[in-house]
């Protein structure tokens, strides 16, 4: 925390890297804000390793993770929570949601919802699943069973609306597009929108600060927390990190990962002055230590459109000093 920045301990905010892949710039970036807020505010902030996608797990990635965070200069309050560690409050907040009649067992796999659908799918993850495919006895009470199927959502019509701390206003129609979505899968585990939801509560997370890639997903979270009686956190989604055709960084734009860039010189300081251009701290490329970076933050000069990482930048971030 700086010197002169206010105590607000109720306000707690988090860190959540996934194993399922090292961490890569546009990480690094949401990661360093998500801190200096919590750092130039007064809040708390929690890490939690986010472990549930079970064949994704690269052995290794959380002790990576965490290495390569406090690299970075970042911290965080008491040790970290592992989601795999004990999957009881899942199951508890499943049993509440399944009494109140909130979701549904579904069998179906996803070409066949495909195949009774023309919605498009969202996220790439999970297929658009529309009301006609509902179980007719669908908001009613149901038995909780871990295994052999997934269990959906009952998305009511009507828009959600998010107000996002940095992108402003967002409404969703979640019933008409992407529709009842997966809160605990047939491998007996929670889904990300359920996990996410029931670690903040349990963390006590009063602000979420991460990508604009998951403003949906607040959409979706948020109809959790209402289930579930316990009030949203307050949302700050961040334009995310793009490659030099305009897409989001992956492996066609090259190895971005932290620990690559590391490998071929790159240093914190180099690090963070890249990552500080990116969030309008200054105009040109310069080393500059976290404390450097922490004077020269101001939210409201962070840019509201998405961030694109040069080639330029990417030859200065390996270069010598």
């Amino acid at each position: 925390m700086t010197p002169d920045a206010p105590s607000n301990p109720a306000i707690v905010s988090r860190l959540a890297p996934s194993p399922t892949g090292a961490l890569h710039l546009g990480n690094a970036r949401t990661f360093l804000v998500n801190w200096a807020l919590a750092r130039t505010r007064g809040w708390r902030i929690v890490l939690r390793m986010e472990d549930l996608d079970g064949p994704r797990i690269k052995a290794g990635s959380e002790t990576e993770a965490m290495e390569l965070l406090a690299w970075m200069g970042l911290d965080w309050t008491g040790e970290p929570v592992t989601q795999s560690a004990d999957l009881a409050p899942y199951r508890q907040a499943m049993h509440r949601l399944c009494d109140a009649g909130h979701v549904f067992p579904c069998s179906l796999s996803r070409g066949e919802i495909r195949s009774a659908s023309s919605a498009p799918q969202e996220g790439g993850t999970d297929s658009a699943y529309p009301p006609s495919l509902r179980p007719d006895d669908a908001g009613a009470p149901v038995a909780f069973l871990e295994e052999d199927h997934n269990y959906r959502f009952l998305v009511p019509s009507g828009t959600v609306v998010i107000d996002d701390q940095f992108a402003d206003r967002h409404a969703f129609d979640l019933a008409g597009t992407s529709g009842d979505f997966v809160t605990w899968t047939r491998r007996a585990t929670p889904a990300y929108q359920l996990s996410v939801v029931v670690d903040d509560i349990r963390q006590g997370v009063t602000d979420v600060v991460r990508g604009d890639d998951l403003l949906e997903s607040a959409a979706r979270q948020t109809l959790i927390y209402n289930a579930l009686g316990h009030p949203p956190p307050r949302w700050w989604h961040m334009p995310l990190v793009l490659g030099p055709d305009g897409h989001r960084l992956a492996k066609r734009h090259g190895d971005t990962r932290l620990s690559a860039f590391r490998r071929l010189g790159m240093t914190a300081p180099r690090l963070i002055g890249l990552l500080a251009t990116w969030c309008g701290c200054c105009r040109e490329l310069q080393e500059m230590t976290m404390k450097e970076f922490l004077d020269a933050f101001d939210l409201d000069r962070i840019p509201r459109h998405p961030i694109t990482f040069t080639e330029e930048e990417h030859a200065w971030l390996v270069s010598s000093s």
